[in-house]
């Protein structure tokens, strides 16, 4: 069974930094997307930004691009999110998700995404 499990979220002050991890089990994703979406009340799921495994290709969302660097290590089957520059803007569930078949194309809906993690909260205090 695909598992999905996020760590390394908390409270932070703006400004700041946080880093979060996403580590896979259950099969590989080297030769697929992962990537990270946030959510708030109320709010639809909004993407973050996505890694190709394969080719090491990112796509960030224009609201982050700049601050955040998603990364990953194949060897550990994990993706890793760093926060620089953290705002209040930023505080959301964070949650990691991959798409199941070989692909280099990133997408950016949700609908797109197999398997999720349950998520990990990231709070900016202003």
């Amino acid at each position: 069974q695909v598992q999905l499990v996020e760590s390394g979220g908390g409270l932070v002050q703006a400004g700041g930094s946080l880093g979060l991890s996403c580590a896979a089990s259950g099969r590989t994703f080297s030769r697929s997307v992962m990537c990270w979406f946030r959510q708030t009340p109320g709010k639809e799921r909004e993407f973050v930004g996505a890694i190709s495994c394969s080719t090491g290709s990112t796509y960030y969302a224009h609201s982050v691009k700049g601050r955040f660097t998603i990364s990953t290590d194949n060897a550990k089957n994990t993706v890793y999110l760093q926060m620089n520059s953290l705002k209040p803007e930023d505080t959301a569930v964070y949650y990691c998700a991959a798409v199941s078949r070989t692909t280099y194309y990133i997408p950016w809906t949700p609908e797109s995404y197999d398997h999720w993690g349950q998520g990990t909260q990231v709070t900016v205090s202003s």
